[in-house]
């Protein structure tokens, strides 16, 4: 399995805003807003050289989870798909699929279309869920959801593989002599595995090919990191792993409004410094993501981030 990005140099993607509205990180201007401001904020992170552009899943959220959480949920593989139509060369990661909430076919119909329609630009990041309520009315197993998501990962490859007659055989799922045409453009789709429990650690390194932290702070990397890579070489698996981080909130420049005190500012070589020390760590991918009040500030910092510090993340 090749790499998604080259080795030995820092990428930088980010999940877009407006197609999930978590009160943890949605900035109020994003309530009113819509396709085209997506559409345009997706083009900025594409013309700036971003390595991704990600989505979010969540089917239908409880009223109990709706103060936090929002019910404003695009689907991702329809937001994927429309965004392969208003960018080039980003690459598309879902981030993250609740796989277990459906058939393992049924994803393998939907992303390998994504991946076809975009020319190979899919990278699919698979996560279990946590919302019990949205398992239960889909009727899927909510509390055996890892074990569901390790065989649909199993499937997955063979259901997302050349053949245009799949078949596998598992203890949950099986499926064969059922033809799936368009095939996915890439060879092998890349799955980036969610998480950071001890059972995301262990499914990242024997089923991934990349691991996407969930709120790991920058001290708690390298023991996650040196913990797959343990588990990796214990499980055989020798094709090379991409590891991400979710950086700090950022804001290229002086912001001249309260970014909050978490938020990193300053110039472009500030920021840089800073962020350059994730490779140290022994990220690949960094996520980042940018305190805006509105579509025009954030195309702004997009651009500043892609133009000033994206060039200053691999000068060292």
């Amino acid at each position: 399995m090749a790499r998604v990005f080259a080795e030995g140099r820092l990428v930088y993607g980010m999940q877009l805003p407006i197609q999930s509205q978590s009160t943890i990180y949605a900035e109020p201007w994003e309530a009113s807003a819509g396709a085209a401001d997506l559409a345009e904020i997706a083009r900025a992170a594409d013309r700036a050289g971003f390595g991704y552009v990600a989505t979010c899943d969540h089917v239908a959220i409880p009223r109990r989870l709706a103060g936090p959480m929002s019910t404003v949920w695009y689907d991702p593989v329809a937001t994927l798909a429309f965004l392969a139509a208003v960018t080039e060369r980003v690459r598309l990661l879902s981030h993250v699929a609740i796989l277990g909430l459906r058939h393992p076919l049924l994803s393998a119909k939907q992303y390998a279309t994504v991946d076809h329609l975009s020319g190979g630009r899919l990278v699919l990041g698979v996560g279990a869920g946590h919302v019990q309520e949205e398992f239960e009315v889909l009727g899927a197993d909510f509390a055996g959801r890892g074990a569901v998501l390790d065989e649909t990962l199993d499937a997955l490859r063979a259901a997302l593989g050349p053949e245009e007659y799949p078949h596998f055989e598992g203890e949950r799922f099986s499926f064969k002599d059922l033809g799936q045409l368009p095939r996915p453009a890439q060879e092998r789709i890349p799955v980036w595995v969610g998480g950071s429990s001890p059972a995301a650690l262990r499914r990242a390194a024997v089923r991934g090919d990349g691991w996407l932290p969930q709120g790991d702070p920058r001290d708690r990397l390298p023991g996650q990191i040196a913990r797959i890579k343990e588990l990796r070489a214990a499980a055989g698996v020798e094709d090379p792993i991409e590891f991400g981080a979710i950086t700090e909130a950022l804001y290229v420049g002086e912001p001249g409004w309260d970014t909050g005190r978490r938020t990193l500012t300053g110039k472009a070589e500030v920021l840089a410094e800073s962020l350059r020390a994730y490779r140290a760590l022994g990220v690949d991918q960094i996520q980042v993501r940018f305190r805006s009040r509105d579509r025009a500030e954030l195309v702004d910092q997009i651009t500043a981030f892609g133009s000033e510090v994206g060039p200053l993340l691999n000068d060292q």
